[in-house]
């Protein structure tokens, strides 16, 4: 079982994070109903922030959970989420990507 942990950075604004969110909104239906697909959440930081939460207005973080990494390349090529790509493509500033296994 692999963890994805996407780190979605959107252009300054909360109107861009909103469209990107709105967006996840309408696609997790289908991303959870895939083969391979244990878990596709977005994420925002909880506010108020404590003292030593590192926070950012622009980001969402979406973990999740994939059987494996044909399962992950399979839904980065699904029709869904290359209209979610386009749709939300002026909202986004930068995306970066980790695939995690367990540590023990």
């Amino acid at each position: 079982m692999l963890t994805i942990i996407a780190e979605i950075y959107t252009h300054a604004g909360a109107e861009h994070r909103q469209a990107v969110l709105d967006a996840f909104e309408k696609i997790i239906p289908t991303v959870l109903a895939e083969e391979g697909c244990h878990g596709y959440e977005p994420l925002i930081d909880h506010l108020p922030a404590i003292e030593m939460q590192a926070s950012d207005a622009s980001s969402i973080i979406m973990l999740e959970k994939w059987q494996s990494t044909a399962h992950l390349a399979a839904h980065m090529q699904t029709a869904h989420m290359q209209q979610h790509f386009e749709a939300t493509k002026e909202h986004v500033a930068d995306v970066k990507i980790r695939i995690l296994n367990s540590g023990i």
